[in-house]
């Protein structure tokens, strides 16, 4: 019988993967948190079998509570849940260790799917983006894939007009360390002001 945990701080988006999974024979709990410090405070009263994972959780991001997750625990099969495309989102999770990705659009007929692969060990992408990794193999990644989580999240609060020091205090980080990250993004993503920062955020549609 399978435990699995949603994470989403929309009630009525956690209800209805809820109702998909409480139907299925072979589900026996479904546990809810709807906020980072919820999945990891319930991370410890269960032997999960598998986590879905909303990619934008208020305060500490989606991300970095996966990376928190699997340093906790490796084996732990996480499902992450997005409204951004695969094609912006994908990649990232999956380094930082999810066992698959899917957008809340195709939630609702892929659901049960996924979480049957991921807790057998599987990975699991939706066949258009499984179709879209193929075409893409051999040329050079986004340059935002080479960013740290603590580095994309910090770009995304820049690019929503956080100061550092505003950024630093939500982080619960020394500002020196914010102003690092900074200068290591723009490096990255070889840029030369916060301006060209947003912009890029924007274009991609990488703000919710």
């Amino acid at each position: 019988m399978l435990r699995i945990l949603i994470a989403d701080d929309h009630p009525i988006v956690r209800r209805g993967l809820k109702q998909i999974l409480c139907d299925e024979p072979d589900v026996d709990i479904v546990g809810e948190a709807q906020s980072a410090d919820e999945v990891l405070a319930l991370a410890e009263t269960q032997n999960w079998d598998a986590v879905i994972l909303d990619i934008t959780m208020p305060g500490r991001g989606g991300l970095d509570t996966l990376e928190e997750l699997k340093r906790r625990y490796p084996d732990l099969p996480v499902l992450m849940l997005s409204m951004h495309p695969e094609d912006q989102y994908a990649a990232r999770a999956f380094k930082a260790g999810a066992s698959g990705y899917m957008t809340k659009e195709s939630a609702l007929d892929e659901l049960v799917k996924a979480i049957r692969k991921i807790t057998k060990g599987g990975r699991y992408v939706s066949e258009a983006f499984a179709e879209r990794l193929v075409a893409m193999m051999g040329e050079v990644p986004p340059s935002q894939d080479n960013l740290s989580v603590r580095e994309f999240q910090v770009m995304l609060m820049i690019a929503s007009g956080k100061t550092l020091s505003q950024i630093a205090v939500e982080m619960a980080l020394s500002i020196k360390t914010i102003s690092t990250y900074r200068t290591r993004i723009l490096e990255k993503m070889q840029m030369k002001s916060n301006a060209e920062m947003t912009h890029y955020v924007i274009k991609n549609g990488l703000v919710k």
